[in-house]
């Protein structure tokens, strides 16, 4: 069995069942989302479902590839914009995108292996261009020397507290841009030369 972890086409039928399974996850979550349901929303029979992914996790793992890939292709392409600017529009997309606050907000646990066990395949692709853009600036002096991959990691780390908890520290004190000053101003101190 192939996923989208085999560099399946972009333009595959696959798709539409990817859009189907993010309808289930947006109108029911993720518990009471089934196989037999994305076919069914899908229009295509439960094997052929079954013949693409064997089970949910599967599943859902291909879907959050996709979605946060395309977040990270649209934030890593801004016209002008620098690492650090990249890397915070990239945090505001994903704390905005409604299949990540649906998960969040309803079955969180999702996210709690990319958080304490592994890394997933969206986590690699930022963590890649993230090296890329710091070896960049290292070579062109406006980045310190170091690891990039360390340095890149320790970015990650630190934005996923803005990524997951910013709305916790949001309130009267302290405004959601007020917060992304502070995540901008730290990521640029971590890289200045």
């Amino acid at each position: 069995m192939t996923s989208l972890r085999h560099n399946e086409s972009a333009d595959s039928p696959r798709d539409a069942y990817l859009d189907a399974a993010r309808a289930c996850l947006l109108d029911v979550g993720w518990r009471r989302t089934t196989l037999t349901e994305v076919a069914r929303r899908a229009g295509v029979s439960r094997m052929t479902i079954y013949r693409t992914w064997a089970d949910m996790p599967t599943l859902l793992g291909d879907l959050m590839a996709r979605e946060w890939t395309a977040i990270v292709a649209g934030t890593s392409s801004l016209e002008g914009a620098g690492l650090v600017e990249r890397m915070v529009a990239t945090i505001r997309a994903l704390r905005v995108n409604e299949l990540f606050v649906r998960i969040v907000e309803v079955d969180p646990e999702l996210v709690l292996p990319y958080l304490l066990a592994r890394r997933g395949r969206s986590q690699d692709l930022i963590l890649a261009i993230a090296t890329e853009a710091i070896t960049a600036g290292q070579a062109d002096g406006t980045v310190r020397a170091g690891n990039a991959t360390a340095i890149a990691r320790g970015l990650v780390l630190a934005a996923h507290g803005f990524v997951l908890s910013a709305h916790t520290m949001v309130d009267d004190a302290a405004s959601e841009a007020e917060l992304d000053a502070e995540l901008a101003l730290v990521l640029s101190r971590a890289l200045a030369p």
